[in-house]
């Protein structure tokens, strides 16, 4: 066994990483990695891109989905680095995080500044008292504008509330790309990233945990392994714990269970390694525990004392998901069963504690979660694993408080060109969206909007193709308020095939004066299934299998004016967003199709 020394609580720093999506957080987590010479893990070289971001969906995405530990050592102490999700959606893997964190690096963009979804998180480390240290960075930016990244970001700490310390922040300005930092904005002047690392040594405080009360650990995180069981991983916040030793576990009710750990792990670099014990301030990982979810606590077997359950913001999007019941049920997935289904939906809650799965009135499963990002994203993973199934339209979970409806509402901020404006705000009118703030700067106009979130379902592909991919839209949970009455519907209905087989051009040429398709030539369909959407406000049923009837006679122009246009190609999210309350996703790892719910119906 690989016995690693612990250090004390003093030569221990647990700082997290917080950034808006695309800030460069990964990349520059990246840097501190490869300077301090960490050892990657097998699955890494020098020349791989995005260490911390390793899974699919997050380098296609650019997004950090699930947060991650990393451990470096330099000069002595040993820094355990925790990325964190940049977007609101995943606010149970932040807050969770954070709990494991003394520290913060706020990774600002130097063009950009501070954006809502940086709001979302720094507002939670405030609320924890965390020291914060203001990381600018991308100064390479052509268009970067210091001065005025660090003003803003000053407003916003004083927004959030900070103390007069905590907004005297200090500041490190960096180009991860680069892997270069300093305390001036002067890029030539760098010479590494190891003013990132002197900034955390001197600011960050380290873990004031006591190693002689007894053992506490809170357990953050839980992943499945096919040979140790269930690991836990979590800090220690009192006392020591030794490999084999024998635990309490108490459970959310407070139900106390002894065990005894058959694994204890460390981190070192990005990997697990195994240690003979750990003490107050560290960040482990253990086995041992079968039915450890994550928020409870491992404590002292004689001295069993909990720690305050972790408190996870409330679900405020429910989708239906249920067996693929189409024509086309059983051909392309490989777990395609209702307990198969089931199993998986649990297991994703076991790991998520912002999802919650319950069983539905009609056999099938009502997933709630934090939006529709956050949902999108668990049906996507699914549907890479090989699982097929069919999901219903996002509803949000509306609740009575004092006889009143109370709806969840969304701050919603936009960025685009000012000649596409007016657009932006037509659309989020006819939505009952509220302008709280807009000012121009450069061209570009910044808009905030306060909107129901249920009014907001379906906009971001419509933003998408108003601004034409140039705007950039971000939207947070804002809180509960009473419900207006207001309902926005889609102004379009659907065109939807008729009749079962393969599309022929010639059918859908005729096809695409009704309204835009979903669909190209050859395309294998049933009856019933959404292949378009209608340029008017009703569903209409239309043959796209059709061939053109044979004759003796061809002029020779014949069929040469005729031009296909290309079919829009529907993405998840942009199937999720699309339907209404008549029509269903049904998801296969090979296709994404819009169907009616009820294939027969009469419209």
């Amino acid at each position: 066994m690989n016995t690693s020394t612990t250090l004390s609580t003093n030569s221990i720093r647990n700082v997290a990483i917080i950034a808006h999506v695309d800030h460069g957080k990964t990349t520059l987590v990246d840097a501190l990695l490869r300077q301090s010479k960490t050892k990657l893990g097998k699955e890494f070289t020098e020349t791989s891109e995005l260490i911390m971001d390793n899974n699919d969906l997050e380098k296609e995405r650019g997004i950090t989905i699930f947060s991650k530990n990393a451990s470096v050592n330099w000069k002595g102490t040993k820094i355990n680095i925790i990325d964190t999700p940049g977007h609101a959606d995943f606010g149970g893997e932040v807050e969770r995080v954070l709990k494991m964190a003394d520290g913060v690096l706020l990774l600002v963009d130097a063009k950009e500044g501070p954006m809502p979804q940086t709001r979302f998180v720094l507002k939670k480390a405030l609320e924890m008292k965390h020291k914060v240290v203001v990381v600018i960075n991308k100064i390479d930016k052509p268009d970067a504008r210091i001065e005025y990244v660090i003003n803003k970001t000053l407003d916003l700490f004083l927004e959030l509330g900070a103390d007069e310390e905590t907004a005297l922040f200090p500041t490190v300005y960096s180009s991860g790309k680069h892997g270069k930092a300093g305390l001036e904005t002067d890029l030539s002047k760098m010479d590494d990233i190891s003013p990132v690392f002197d900034a955390i040594l001197k600011h960050i405080p380290a873990p004031a945990d006591d190693i002689s009360k007894p053992l506490q650990i809170l357990i953050t995180n839980t992943i499945y392994d096919n040979f140790k069981g269930r690991i836990a991983t979590g800090r220690v916040y009192s006392g020591t714990v030794k490999m084999g030793q024998e635990v309490a576990h108490i459970n959310r009710e407070g139900h106390i269970k002894k065990f005894r750990l058959t694994s204890l792990l460390g981190f070192e670099g990005l990997e697990r390694v195994n240690i003979g014990e750990a003490h107050a301030g560290d960040i482990i990982a253990l086995s041992g525990i079968p039915d450890i979810t994550i928020g409870e606590t491992i404590a002292d077997p004689i001295n069993s004392i909990a720690l305050p359950v972790l408190d996870i913001e409330e679900s405020t999007v429910r989708m239906n998901f249920g067996v693929n019941a189409s024509p086309f049920a059983g051909r392309e997935g490989e777990f395609k069963t209702a307990r198969q289904i089931r199993e998986r939906l649990f297991k994703a809650a076991e790991a998520d504690v912002a999802l919650k799965v319950e069983d539905g009135l009609s056999g099938d499963l009502i997933v709630s979660g934090r939006g529709e990002l956050h949902l999108a994203i668990l049906i996507e993973r699914l549907r890479r694993e090989g699982y097929e199934f069919q999901v219903g339209k996002p509803q949000v979970i509306e609740k009575m408080e004092n006889g009143k409806l109370m709806t969840p509402y969304e701050k919603v901020a936009i960025e685009v060109p000012e000649d596409m404006s007016g657009t932006v705000m037509q659309k989020m009118g006819l939505r009952h969206g509220e302008l709280l703030d807009m000012n121009t700067e450069n061209g570009i106009v910044y808009l905030l909007f306060v909107i129901a979130t249920k009014e907001f379902f379906g906009y971001r592909s419509q933003f998408m193709t108003d601004t034409k991919g140039l705007g950039i839209l971000s939207s947070s949970f804002m809180e509960y308020r009473p419900d207006s009455g207001t309902k926005f519907e889609r102004q379009n209905g659907s065109l939807v095939v008729f009749e079962g087989g393969i599309t022929k051009l010639y059918a859908l040429t005729g096809a695409q004066n009704r309204g835009t398709l979903f669909v190209g030539p050859g395309t294998e369909v049933y009856e019933g299934q959404v292949i378009g959407m209608n340029s008017r406000g009703d569903d209409i049923k239309i043959n796209v299998c059709k061939e053109k009837q044979q004759t003796n006679h061809r002029s020779s122009g014949e069929g040469t004016s005729e031009h296909f246009n290309s079919p829009k190609i529907m993405s998840l999210e942009n199937a999720i967003e699309y339907i209404d309350d008549s029509e269903l996703v049904e998801v296969t790892p090979k296709n994404i199709r819009i169907r009616k719910a009820d294939l027969n119906s009469k419209f």
